[in-house]
């Protein structure tokens, strides 16, 4: 029996390239999931958004437990601090003062643009409830 090689290459010519988008699509469906899972996004607020709408100058105290001591207290342009009535000014140190975390979680911090009053709970003294930071 002969092969007909001619008949054979004219079938292989007239047939037209078929194109399956299906694993295509997969492919792409699976890398998007890879990178969505694998990135990491960040929480952290854009400074320049709260530079636009003029700010308060008043920091972002949402966390005020934990083992620390002392938590600063940053406030734009900070000027004056008082403490039960007491000007406690001298411990400002780079327009931010540490704060006792127990002032924090008991006391009252009032804090205003340039400003900081801060009522102490008993037996905590202005020296012991305010600290330059470091």
């Amino acid at each position: 029996m002969a092969i007909d090689v001619k008949s054979y290459k004219k079938r292989v010519l007239d047939q037209k390239p078929n194109f399956n988008l299906v694993p295509f699509i997969d492919i792409l469906f699976t890398l998007m999931i890879f990178l969505v899972i694998t990135s990491s996004f960040s929480t952290a607020p854009d400074v320049s958004a709260t530079d636009q709408d003029g700010g308060t100058g008043k920091p972002n105290m949402t966390d005020t437990s934990g083992v620390k001591e002392y938590y600063v207290v940053p406030v734009a342009n900070l000027q004056k601090v008082t403490v039960n009535g007491q000007d406690m000014s001298d411990m400002i140190k780079n327009n931010a003062v540490g704060v006792l975390a127990s002032v924090m979680d008991e006391g009252e911090v009032i804090i205003k643009p340039g400003e900081i009053t801060i009522t102490t709970p008993e037996g905590i003294t202005p020296e012991q409830a305010v600290h330059v930071p470091e």
